[in-house]
């Protein structure tokens, strides 16, 4: 039997088995190819990046404030974080007529456990303030915007230089640096010399 015989009998079968040669071939590639974001064998690269947990923020506490002096209702009171002399003075139901509001600095922000005294006019030596609490390890007061209670919290600035830090800042303006301080009045080197490392200007 002669090939081109053979092939004439066995061509239909011939044809079919190729067919399923091809479609045997193209069935293996399908299961054999890679699926988009299917991780290969051997690597590492996740399939996505995992979603990073926020930190939980501390929330600030209150701030409790005692308001005396020149003030309509002299009391304790509860005020938000980050207030001000200001929301101090308002929650003591304001000044009084015979408040004295240019010798405090109402910008200067209060902290938890400080004394808010408001002189009243002609008042030579208003009563003497426990200091606020002390600025934490590693920060300074800064003498430009400190109030006459934060600066006493200095060593050796008493209520008497503090008032004439304060007076000498409204009528000068700030400090440019921190020698400048002994401009003031009854500072002098030996006094900038025990504050130095406790103040700053900005």
């Amino acid at each position: 039997m002669t090939v081109a015989v053979w092939l004439e009998r066995y061509r239909v079968p011939l044809f079919l088995l190729l067919i399923v040669a091809i479609l045997g071939g193209i069935a293996l590639f399908e299961v054999l190819r890679p699926r988009p974001g299917a991780i290969l064998l051997g690597t590492e690269t996740p399939l996505s990046e995992p979603e990073s947990t926020p930190q939980a923020t501390a929330t600030p506490r209150p701030l409790r404030v005692y308001v005396s002096g020149a003030v309509e209702q002299p009391d304790v009171y509860v005020l938000p974080p980050d207030s001000i002399v200001k929301d101090a003075l308002l929650a003591a139901g304001g000044a009084a007529d015979d408040a004295d509001l240019d010798r405090i600095n109402l910008a200067s922000p209060v902290v938890d456990g400080q004394q808010v005294y408001v002189p009243r006019r002609g008042e030579e030596n208003p009563p003497i303030q426990p200091p606020a609490a002390q600025p934490a390890t590693g920060s300074k007061v800064n003498i430009n915007t400190a109030d006459v209670t934060t600066l006493e919290t200095l060593p050796g600035i008493g209520p008497s230089l503090a008032q004439r830090i304060v007076d000498y800042r409204q009528t000068h303006g700030p400090f440019d640096q921190i020698e400048d301080i002994m401009e003031v009045s009854g500072i002098g080197p030996a006094t900038l010399e025990k504050i130095r490392d406790s103040i700053a200007t900005r």
